[in-house]
């Protein structure tokens, strides 16, 4: 078992070391770290660095985006460059509890391909952040699940797993910010690969901005909504 663990970053140096230490306390067998980041000048950058000797761990590499800048296509690098049987998808902010990964990989060795961090199954949390879009993103979660039986409540969470072989079956057409995992989910869903999900919990950025453009991208979440319910 290896695990390929992708991190698009956007000045995450408040952040970055934090992420380091969670990562090195609660995920094992790691094969690579790719930090992904759009420009050279990005904060982030300086403090691996001066700091990457200590984290030989992590076996982290740096990865420019050559796409171009924005977070869909940051994941998309990461996504195709990782070369771990398994990819974890992580942002920089500290939002998730890493403690479950390993229970989240336990899945996977048991005939899983996506396992999803899942705040709004039972047990699951989300602490903080804006009303309005944990509402949109809770309906849409409980809703599919309802309507389409798709095996996670969470749909739109970014934390998830993915087994790297299927991801080469999947075409990806995202191009707005993190709608890009409810895509690959639904995707995956339709063809029949076996989800499964943890509860997780989310919590509010305390340091930094965040990135997410709600009403910028609400579109294209509402497409991969409907496109999860035709037949």
């Amino acid at each position: 078992m290896s695990i390929s663990i992708v991190v698009p970053v956007f000045n995450e140096a408040g952040n970055i070391l934090k992420l380091f230490n969670q990562i090195s306390n609660n995920i094992s067998k790691i094969k690579e770290t790719l930090i992904i980041y759009d420009f050279k000048e990005d904060n982030t950058l300086p403090v691996i660095d001066a700091n990457i000797h200590q984290y030989r761990n992590l076996k982290i590499k740096l990865v420019k985006n050559d796409i171009s800048p924005g977070v869909v296509n940051a994941l998309k690098v990461g996504l195709n460059t990782a070369e771990g049987k398994y990819i974890l998808v992580l942002m920089a902010d500290l939002s998730d509890d890493l403690r479950i990964v390993n229970k989240m990989l336990e899945k996977l060795n048991n005939g899983c391909d996506i396992v999803c961090g899942s705040r709004y199954m039972k047990d699951g949390k989300q602490i903080g952040g804006n009303i309005f879009k944990k509402s949109l993103s809770r309906l849409a979660g409980i809703s599919l699940h309802a309507l389409t039986k798709i095996q996670t409540h969470d749909v739109t969470n970014n934390f998830k797993i993915y087994r790297k072989s299927i991801l080469e079956n999947i075409e990806i057409e995202s191009k707005d910010g993190f709608e890009i995992a409810m895509e690959i989910t639904i995707k995956a869903f339709k063809k029949g690969y076996k989800i499964c999900e943890i509860p997780s919990t989310w919590q509010e950025r305390s340091d930094g901005v965040s990135n997410f453009k709600l009403f910028k991208w609400l579109p294209s979440y509402i497409r991969w909504y409907f496109y999860c319910l035709r037949k």
